[in-house]
């Protein structure tokens, strides 16, 4: 189960990662490499919205298996789903990018 207040700690985390580095767009590429799973987080209507940014196969295979795999996972917060979807698309790899 997600704890939405971890989530918005590790988006925090990733926030200030990002703000110090020089280059930021580097640095947010490193953070999506680094981790199994990455979530963005954005508010919604219904609270916190979710988006899987990379890691959706990991997911599915848990939630249909019902296993507890280990995996490490973090968040970034965005503004909203649309720009959730853009980064995924950005940070996926060249030949999925080709494809869309």
């Amino acid at each position: 189960m997600l704890d939405f207040n971890e989530l918005r700690e590790l988006a925090a985390d990733v926030r200030v990662f990002v703000d110090i580095a020089e280059d930021k767009a580097e640095a947010l590429r490193a953070v999506i490499a680094a981790y199994d799973v990455v979530l963005a987080i954005f508010p919604s209507q219904q609270g916190t919205g979710l988006h899987v940014i990379k890691g959706s196969q990991i997911l599915d295979k848990i939630a249909n298996s019902r296993t507890h795999a280990s995996y490490s996972h973090t968040a970034i917060a965005v503004p909203d789903l649309e720009h959730a979807e853009v980064l995924k698309l950005l940070t996926a790899p060249a030949e999925q990018r080709i494809a869309a």
